[in-house]
């Protein structure tokens, strides 16, 4: 029997940078995954839907160029699946093996704490980490069963899109998928049963970006609840209720997007001793299961399904399985991006929430970007920025629509994470003109505030 300091299920994020991790501290490692390395996000997440997102701007602006043309999707599948090819070289098969880690195709069971089972191939380890990811959710809803349908697995396999598909779910999967094929020529019918798109994002920015997808084109029917679905003659249509009032859409396909469940069946875990309910692994904030020698990282124990979540806790689990101290994994600072455009990035919480917990208590700061110098040199725009801080200019949260909201996100995170008041942004030399170029602008309202709240000012100014 094969034996190993630490034996991965699943090699998606999580699993290949624990993987990678375990090595730089000179471990033997196994990778054990049912498909090829690489996970849901180079197969059919982060990759492919960002290389379709880029396909569908590159078309969508040169039509703002040129007018309308003619363009064969089969064109934008094809890069697609170029970049996924791309991505994957970097961590094949043959490339684990190069950097000394072992990978085993197949389904992983436990068998014992201690031991698990693949095609009848017994292998024990020391420590094991259960990286298995999720899958695509598939609501109750009548007939869907029994009609042809994609899912984020399915889609990005196309040799070629639709002429026209029906979208369930305005979450970020939704929205993103449901631009760039509009975008790229397939006539879009958006369902969510939510009274907005993007409902847990900034109520204010979700809207706007809805009205933005509206004036391209895509077909958005909120509030509406799918209570039926069928097919007939290479059609699906679905039957929505929308105040109380019962409506179809039919198109060509239908694509369901409306979350995800971790991937926790027959994996053993009985077996292994390791407690799980209905929708995770339990896990505790080192990211142990209930035995202490088996971890469990990514979207199969975090509530915050990302990449780069998965990512930090992959790491910190190798640490803390081969390390003699534990350390805990920080979930308290989350930032994530909607890849739209413009995109909806988002850090801690919305001004809802935060009046919520702390009531008046806080500081909301807003700015639009049509009063910013880069922003103004593409014309009329509709971006802006929320920042929610406490009283004593410390961020809680913040919400941006823009271009590259992703990447300036950051700039928030590392306050938020430091935690670093708001104003000290105002000595932060931003390169002009830059949309960073407002957190210093805002940073000065804070600064001006922060003062007038000091108890000495206060009297002064009496």
């Amino acid at each position: 029997m094969k034996s190993y300091d630490l034996v991965i299920i699943g090699s998606g994020s999580g699993g290949l940078t624990a993987a990678y991790t375990a090595i730089g501290f000179g471990k033997k490692v196994l990778v054990v995954d049912k498909s090829l390395p690489g996970g849901e996000c180079t197969w059919s997440g982060c990759i492919p839907s960002k290389a379709l997102i880029n396909e569908a701007k590159r078309v969508y602006h040169a039509k703002e160029v040129v007018g309308d043309f003619d363009y064969d999707t089969t064109e934008a599948m094809t890069a697609v699946h170029q970049v996924i090819q791309n991505v994957y070289a970097g961590e094949s098969v043959e490339k684990l093996q190069e950097d000394g880690i072992e990978f085993l195709s197949g389904y992983a069971r436990f068998v014992s704490p201690y031991e698990i089972e693949v095609d009848n191939e017994r292998i024990k380890g020391k420590r094991f980490i259960i990286a298995t990811g999720s899958s695509p959710l598939k609501p109750p809803i009548p007939g869907l069963h029994d009609i042809n349908h994609l899912d984020n697995e399915s889609l990005f396999k196309l040799d070629k899109l639709p002429e026209s598909m029906i979208i369930l779910g305005g979450g970020a999967i939704g929205v993103e998928m449901a631009q760039a094929m509009n975008r790229l020529g397939v006539k879009v019918d958006l369902v969510e049963m939510a009274d907005r798109i993007l409902f847990r994002e900034e109520e204010s920015h979700s809207l706007r970006l809805q009205k933005i997808l509206i004036k391209e084109g895509v077909r958005i029917h909120v509030g509406s609840k799918a209570i039926n679905m069928f097919e007939k003659d290479g059609q699906v249509t679905l039957e929505y209720e929308q105040k109380e009032v019962k409506h179809q859409v039919t198109s060509d396909d239908l694509l369901v997007a409306i979350g995800r469940k971790a991937n926790i069946n027959d994996l053993g875990l009985e077996a292994a001793g390791v407690l799980f309910d209905n929708r995770q692994i339990m896990v505790n904030k080192y990211m142990a299961t209930s035995q202490k020698h088996i971890y469990a990282v990514g979207d199969v124990a975090s509530p915050y399904m990302f990449s780069h979540m998965a990512n930090v806790q992959g790491i910190q689990a190798v640490q803390n399985a081969v390390l003699p101290f534990n350390r805990k994994v920080k979930d308290k600072h989350i930032a994530w991006t909607t890849f739209s455009e413009p995109e909806l990035a988002r850090a801690g919480m919305t001004e809802q929430e935060a009046r919520e917990k702390y009531g008046d208590k806080i500081r909301v700061y807003t700015f639009e970007f049509n009063h910013l110098d880069r922003a103004m040199t593409k014309g009329k725009t509709d971006e802006g920025v929320k920042i929610v801080l406490d009283q004593k200019g410390k961020v809680l949260g913040a919400s941006i629509l823009a271009d590259r909201a992703g990447e300036m996100i950051s700039e928030i995170q590392l306050l938020k994470t430091m935690n670093l008041n708001f104003s000290k942004l105002v000595s932060v030399i931003h390169p002009y003109p830059t949309y960073g170029e407002v957190f210093n602008k805002i940073a000065k309202k804070v600064a001006v505030d922060n003062l007038l709240q000091n108890p000495v000012v206060k009297i002064f100014r009496k």
